[in-house]
């Protein structure tokens, strides 16, 4: 039985060819998820540098422990109202958007 060898690859290589060239649909799906997750990873590193837990979190922005909880492991869609809320609310900050093309 043969042995296929490893071979390193780049990064994009690598999401091209699990996830198809940029503009399938298979692709986009990923993408849209990344970004997703990006956004939990991101909040939870903002819930933690203040020390708080999901509890006072959710008690500062008027949500469940639960909500906050889903939105951090990628498990629950996101409003941008409820975001500008955990943003401003939550943490006392101001969220800026930016568009890339």
């Amino acid at each position: 039985m043969k042995t296929k060898k490893n071979s390193l690859v780049d990064l994009e290589t690598f999401i091209d060819n699990q996830y198809g060239k940029t503009g399938t649909k298979t692709r986009e799906n990923f993408e849209e998820g990344y970004e997703a997750f990006k956004l939990g990873v991101m909040l939870q590193e903002m819930r933690l540098q203040k020390n708080m837990t999901q509890e006072q979190l959710a008690e500062k922005c008027g949500t469940t422990k639960n909500y906050i909880s889903r939105i951090e492991n990628n498990a629950s869609d996101i409003r941008l109202s409820t975001l500008m809320r955990i943003i401003s609310k939550g943490f006392g900050a101001h969220l800026k958007l930016s568009v890339n093309f």
